[in-house]
């Protein structure tokens, strides 16, 4: 088995070799799918976060294991690469990958656990959460400085920011972090990016408020093109779900 873990971390390589190992057998499961599990695990009193990647199909099998970074691999450097652009994220541990003769197995990415008070998702389910407004705005200038230092993150979706209350402000951490590109965005590419946040459109007046604000743009021109992608965000998933349906899927 393949692994990489942080400097910080080299002492504890032995015990963390051995949750991986253990990782089918000992409990502490948070979320267990089909395509990804995640658990907390304790070594010691040190609490940790164990994201396991499902086995790929035969085709990506030999992908990953040729030409290209594995979800976890990438988790753990994008994470890393955050960390120097002064972003939020969960500090990474290592990544392990399992191979099987010619064959790419399973991956694992591990971070250390972090205490947040809720995520993001928490604002589109509770409008009455406090300081909901002043929480989103803040959220919104978070993402503009994502956008300001050239980071693409492809599931910036309500689960996928924890947020952390501090004494008078707020501070925001991005997890999931497998789907990222880090390049200059246009203004196409930065409204797209709001697109899986929330299907409601006062949340999205309040951001491109801010947004806006902080472009120095016309509150008008922000909105429509951030309406215009959550809509058809919308629309696509919607078109996708009732497909399933259909198929039974």
């Amino acid at each position: 088995m393949k692994s990489v873990i942080h400097n910080h971390y080299k002492l504890k390589a032995a015990l963390l070799e051995e949750s991986i190992k253990n990782f089918d057998v000992d409990d502490g499961y948070v979320l267990k799918q089909s395509r990804n599990s995640l658990k907390q695990v304790y070594i010691d009193d040190w609490k940790i976060n164990i994201k396991s990647f499902k086995k790929p199909n035969i085709f990506n099998k030999i992908i990953y294991r040729y030409f290209r970074k594995s979800k976890a691999q990438r988790s753990y450097e994008y994470a890393l690469r955050l960390i120097e652009l002064g972003i939020g994220t969960p500090h990474p541990i290592a990544y392990f990958e399992e191979s099987h003769g010619l064959l790419f197995g399973r991956s694992y990415f591990i971070s250390e656990q972090l205490q947040y008070d809720l995520t993001y998702r928490e604002l589109i389910t509770d409008f009455n959460y406090p300081n909901h407004e002043e929480i989103l705005r803040a959220f919104t200038r978070f993402t503009f400085t994502l956008h300001q230092k050239g980071v693409e993150f492809k599931d910036h979706s309500p689960g996928n920011t924890l947020i952390v209350k501090g004494s008078d402000d707020y501070r925001f951490y991005l997890v999931d972090l497998n789907r990222m590109n880090f390049r200059t965005l246009d203004f196409n590419a930065r409204m797209k990016n709001f697109a899986r946040l929330t299907k409601y459109k006062s949340m999205v007046e309040v951001m491109s408020v801010e947004y806006a604000k902080c472009m120095q743009l016309p509150y008008d021109k922000v909105f429509n093109a951030m309406w215009n992608e959550v809509r058809k965000f919308r629309a696509s998933f919607d078109r996708k779900r009732k497909i399933k349906k259909i198929l039974g899927l």
